[in-house]
Order: structure tokens, then sequence, then C-alpha cells
């Protein structure tokens, strides 16, 4: 790989945190970055394939029995698919050994299928877009 794939992979994810640093948390009045859910080290990016990326994001729920972890990876998800300009798979995932049901949830943030039926849901949306609007401070 040569420098200037190097460098494009650490713009990719330098993006993908700036993009995730803002998301609010659902239920404090704080940010991602702010509580430490998502962390730069978090994310990582290779090529999928010559003009697609693979974008894997880790992040650590505030307490191991986290009922909202689903909804934060799914804010995530939305917050990525509007934000970012080129093609890209992400998988998002809980940090291993964070949360109780770190698989479940795991499963469900990245199954296509729960991601759109889950947006299809008005209450939901809702929230989700909530969590996006960005703070002035």
């Amino acid at each position: 790989m040569s420098k200037e794939d190097d460098a494009e992979l650490l713009d990719v994810a330098a993006a993908v945190y700036d993009a995730l640093r803002t998301v609010r948390d659902p239920e404090k009045d704080a940010s991602l970055e702010e509580l430490n859910v998502i962390q730069e080290e978090g994310i990582k990016v290779t090529r999928f394939n010559h003009d697609k990326f693979l974008i894997s994001i880790e992040f650590v729920p505030t307490v191991p029995h986290c009922s909202l972890a689903t909804l934060i990876g799914l804010c995530m998800r939305v917050k990525l698919i509007r934000s970012l300009p080129y093609p890209f798979k992400a998988d998002i995932s809980i940090a291993p050994g964070t949360h109780n049901t770190e698989v479940d949830v795991n499963k469900q943030i990245n199954d296509k299928e729960r991601v759109a039926a889950a947006l299809e849901n008005p209450n939901l949306s809702r929230v989700v877009e909530e969590c996006l609007v960005e703070q002035d401070y």
C-alpha cells in the first residue's frame, strides 16, 4: 500500500469520527464523543474494493446493561449514510466485553432488514432525528 493510500484511509477515518462525534446520546444531554462512547482509536478503515471503503467502528456503551445500545448503533449508521460522500460498508459493533448482550446488539445493528424496519417506525425515526441534531456550544 502506498503512502497516498494510507493517507486516504486516515482521512476517511477522520471524516467518520468527525461525523459521529456529534451524535447525541438518546438519554443524556451529551454527545457520543463527550461520553467516550466513540473514540478515534475505535475506527478502522480499509479498502473493500477499488472504489469502496470498509469502515469498522467499535463503540463502548456508558454502562454494560445499556438498553439503548442498538439505538446508538442505528444513529451512527444513519449519520454515516448522510455524511459520507463515498461508497462504503460499515461494520458497527460494541467493543468486546463492554455490554451484557453485545452479540445480539451487534447482530441487530448490522442487519440491513432490521435497520430498514427500525427506520420505518415513526417513533424510532423521530428519536434518531433528535440524536442527529447538532448542538451549538
